[in-house]
């Protein structure tokens, strides 16, 4: 059960534990986590699940397909680290995971 750890804008931590095979979105909605709107649940349809991956993660979790950095176009303060949660599958070698809500969700 991969453990997450979401930091919010004003440096506030919430760390949760999820079941694999769901996305960060998931996880994120399931235990309430703030600022992770997710409008669209999950069809990568809206950048509203946007979070910043922290680097040593980066590798793990991948890079955006062409639809999500279409959508990524849509959302506040894009960065290099920047993904879709919806588009982040939680696995074991996700154990520990930091994301990084950012300050502004449209």
């Amino acid at each position: 059960m991969p453990k997450i750890t979401f930091i919010q804008p004003d440096g506030s931590q919430q760390a949760v534990d999820s079941d694999v095979g769901i996305t960060l979105m998931e996880a994120a909605k399931i235990h309430d986590v703030p600022g992770i709107d997710a409008e669209c649940g999950g069809a990568c349809a809206c950048a509203t699940c946007h979070v910043y991956v922290d680097e040593p993660w980066q590798d793990k979790t991948g890079t955006p397909n062409p639809m999500e950095e279409d959508m990524l176009d849509f959302a506040f303060d894009v960065r290099d680290s920047s993904r879709l949660s919806c588009q982040i599958k939680l696995t074991p070698e996700l154990d520990g995971l930091v994301v990084h809500v950012p300050a502004k969700q449209f």
